[in-house]
């Protein structure tokens, strides 16, 4: 509800005046004389103010000066109620810095459609400010360490193990930035078998950066273990690399890199043998989970045969001989590494 601040002298006038704007539901803060007035607005600092002009211990001109002066009620837009209808006296308002100025009697719809343009106009340009404050603030942005740190001012979102994140073929509303756990993008093919186009672990950026409005998720996204992301929306996305054409080109390049990857994933899943699909899988998770190659990794076979691009029963025979050779050693779920270097010179 707007706050009306209404310094009247006049008492018939002033309650008068006070029971339209109320029915018209508007708080009114009333004053009866100018110098009290000036107090009041300080205090309360409405959203308008609506002043007689001939009043006592201080006239309308006086307050409009007074409240001008201080920076807290400056902007407040500033309305002259008054029963002097001579030229120089509306002139002598308007210069003094008042908004509008009507003059008694008064239509009551008058009234009410001064006070609306006002505080429209106030809105109107406290929403330009802003946007002109968010412009120079994603102005200032240097590096990819700054987006972060933007990014990193947004509320965290957290998910549990096996949430979507998004889904295939829902609009994209959102990019994110990994803060902490591990998430897999992935598809199904024709025949319903899962295949992870690629893991995201903490630090790495994640979603559609198109400019597109209507753009949808091309895969799906699950979190692997509870996971914290930060989000911003697409169109604030975009207005930053509008703004900052070389964080444009650096997040080009990450994104560029995840593709290298993810074609080098493809490659090894097209071409590399079994044996060699599984060690780099393994190697590819304790990566992504940042796990010390001592520490295990706990991991559904599923999830490493949709990686590695075959099936289940064949990754569990490649495990079970990477055991048998003590590269890895096995327990329920979890797989600890215990000869990386093994693992990468496997052909």
């Amino acid at each position: 509800m707007k706050k009306i601040l209404l310094i009247e002298d006049d008492v018939t006038v002033r309650e008068n005046t006070a029971e339209l704007l109320e029915l018209s539901e508007y708080k009114v803060i009333t004053s009866n004389d100018g110098k009290q007035g000036c107090i009041k607005a300080q205090a309360e600092l409405p959203d308008i103010i609506i002043c007689d002009i001939m009043m006592p211990e201080m006239d309308g001109y006086g307050v409009l000066q007074v409240l001008s002066e201080n920076p807290k009620t400056a902007n407040i837009p500033f309305i002259f109620l008054s029963a002097k209808t001579e030229h120089k006296d509306i002139r002598r308002g308007m210069d003094l810095g008042a908004d509008d100025y009507l003059t008694k009697p008064f239509e009551e719809l008058d009234l009410l459609s001064a006070i609306e343009s006002r505080i429209a106009k106030v809105a109107i340009l406290n929403s330009f400010q802003k946007e002109q404050s968010s412009n120079e603030d994603t102005g200032k942005l240097k590096n990819i360490s700054e987006l972060r740190e933007h990014f990193e001012s947004n509320p965290i979102l957290s998910f549990k193990k096996g949430e979507y994140i998004y889904e295939k073929d829902k609009q994209s509303n959102f990019f994110y930035l990994v803060k902490s756990g591990v998430v897999k993008t992935h598809h199904n093919d024709d025949k319903g078998k899962e295949l992870i186009t690629y893991l995201y672990k903490s630090g790495d950026f994640l979603g559609d950066a198109s400019e597109d409005p209507q753009a949808s998720n091309s895969d799906y996204a699950t979190a692997m273990e509870n996971t914290e992301l930060y989000a911003i929306s697409r169109e604030d996305l975009y207005s930053i690399l509008i703004h900052n054409p070389h964080i444009s080109i650096k997040l080009l390049e990450i994104l560029n890199n995840n593709l290298v990857g993810l074609k080098k994933q493809l490659m090894n899943m097209a071409y590399g043998s079994v044996r060699k699909k599984t060690a780099n899988t393994i190697l590819l998770f304790a990566e992504k989970i940042e796990k010390h190659p001592l520490q295990s990794i706990r991991i559904s076979r599923s999830d490493l045969a949709s990686v590695a691009g075959m099936a289940a029963e064949s990754l569990i025979r490649t495990l079970s001989e990477f055991k048998k050779e003590g590269f890895i050693e096995i327990e329920g779920r979890n797989i600890k590494i215990l000869n990386s270097q093994a693992l990468r010179n496997i052909d």
